[in-house]
């Protein structure tokens, strides 16, 4: 199975992109981050002529993500990150697409930090950490793809000191990030992206 996670950063503006992309690269799942859609503006005419069924939590402006499955349709098991009522922020999504359960997820920029939005960032990825350890004990396959707006270590990014103030390259996340991880083996894996639009991962 080949998994694609790709940040598309405004799925209609992009669409032609986006529809060449899965006809050439015939990604099994493709899951989609920043739509910058709503749900009822989300292209699912066009996707679907391209071969892919869709799942879709828009949001108009900001966030949004998918998951598309080639020749399939993907089963919904979760469409918020648990933990905190007051979110309305649609940044994940989830769905169990030929017997792997995937999922597709925008984490929050958290800039500028230290603040408030960077608190949130943190918040935010403790909550997936606790949601991974959930699908860990499941026992099934497992990926957690997107953009986690995190870099895992300095060798991942360009050297610069424009960065160095960003909370992306921030060392706070850094081990909640890996913690949403509980086991990189054959049953559970990580897709992450931050410095390239598309990253693929094949099972």
């Amino acid at each position: 199975m080949k998994i694609a996670t790709f940040n598309i950063n405004n799925v209609n503006k992009r669409l032609a992109n986006l529809l060449d992309w899965l006809r050439t690269a015939r990604p099994d799942v493709a899951c989609l981050q920043e739509l910058k859609a709503t749900d009822s503006e989300f292209p699912v005419g066009a996707i679907g002529k391209a071969g892919y069924g869709a799942i879709w939590r828009g949001q108009k402006s900001w966030n949004g993500v998918a998951i598309l499955a080639r020749d399939g349709e993907p089963i919904v098991t979760h469409t918020v990150l648990s933990g905190d009522l007051a979110d309305t922020q649609r940044r994940y999504i989830e769905a169990a697409v030929n017997g792997v359960l995937i999922a597709t997820l925008y984490a929050p920029n958290g800039n500028p930090q230290p603040g408030p939005k960077f608190k949130n960032k943190l918040a935010w990825m403790r909550r997936l950490t606790n949601h991974a350890a959930e699908l860990y004990a499941l026992d099934a396959p497992v990926v957690l793809a997107g953009d986690y707006n995190v870099v895992p270590t300095d060798a991942d990014i360009y050297p610069t000191k424009s960065c160095e103030r960003r909370a992306f390259a921030a060392g706070e996340p850094r081990p909640v990030s890996a913690h949403s991880r509980p086991r990189l083996d054959g049953r559970h894996q990580n897709v992450a992206s931050r410095c390239a639009d598309v990253h693929v991962l094949e099972l």
